[in-house]
């Protein structure tokens, strides 16, 4: 039954390889996009704001396939825009990275606004009154705090996205769920050996994020 591991045909560690750098380039991007999209809906400038909120709503409910193929269609095959890679898996590679990071981004820009509105207001009041900028007072008083209170609501974000690196594959990025694919079209006698072997992977994937935030929540929690 697991006689076509031992073939060397499927580089199965390569491809999960492959997934874990898709889940960390695109957690890193998302968080860093999804932190300047939340600085833009509280912002005091009507166009940052109107910007932020109508970004987050658009591409918050477009399904990820339309986000991935249209960075597919649009940046790589009309724009010809390749991200500086070279071939054809390294520009889907690059590709699925912004595409995941745009979409994941609304995402992260939500956990972090609702731990925003955890901060008490009378904290923004008297660091103003301090004669502290608009900036100063996001990052040195309210997004610190912010980042302590959504550790959860984010935790269940990077979580989503590790699993949405699946569709990567809808643009060739040899990750894990395209080999998938290729081994249940050549293996249809062992359909549930490979369902579980890929199942394992994506477990050992996300549990232990889930355990280091989980305990990260509990150990940084901000006392009110």
């Amino acid at each position: 039954m697991f006689d076509f591991l031992d073939s060397g045909q499927y580089d199965l560690l390569g491809a999960f390889w492959v997934t874990a750098q898709l889940a960390l380039y695109s957690a890193i991007g998302s968080l860093v996009w999804g932190t300047a999209l939340v600085a833009m809906r509280v912002s005091p400038v009507p166009l940052m704001r109107a910007f932020g909120t109508a970004y987050v709503n658009l591409v918050r409910n477009t399904p990820l396939t339309v986000v991935i193929l249209a960075c597919s269609f649009v940046l790589a095959q009309t724009l010809q825009i390749k991200l500086g890679g070279g071939t054809f898996e390294e520009i889907g590679f690059r590709l699925a990275i912004l595409g995941l990071s745009a979409y994941t981004g609304t995402f992260v820009c939500e956990a972090l606004r609702s731990g925003i509105n955890t901060v008490p207001a009378g904290q923004a009041e008297a660091a103003r009154a301090l004669g502290m900028s608009f900036t100063q007072v996001l990052t040195v008083v309210i997004l610190p705090q912010a980042f302590r209170a959504a550790i959860t609501p984010l935790a269940n974000v990077l979580i989503a996205l590790t699993k949405n690196t699946t569709v990567a594959a809808a643009i060739s990025a040899a990750e894990a769920a395209f080999l998938m694919k290729a081994m249940i079209e050549n293996e249809a006698d062992a359909l549930f050996v490979v369902f579980g072997i890929f199942a394992f992977g994506f477990i050992v994937l996300t549990l232990p994020t889930g355990l280091v935030l989980g305990w990260a929540a509990k150990r940084l929690a901000v006392k009110r």
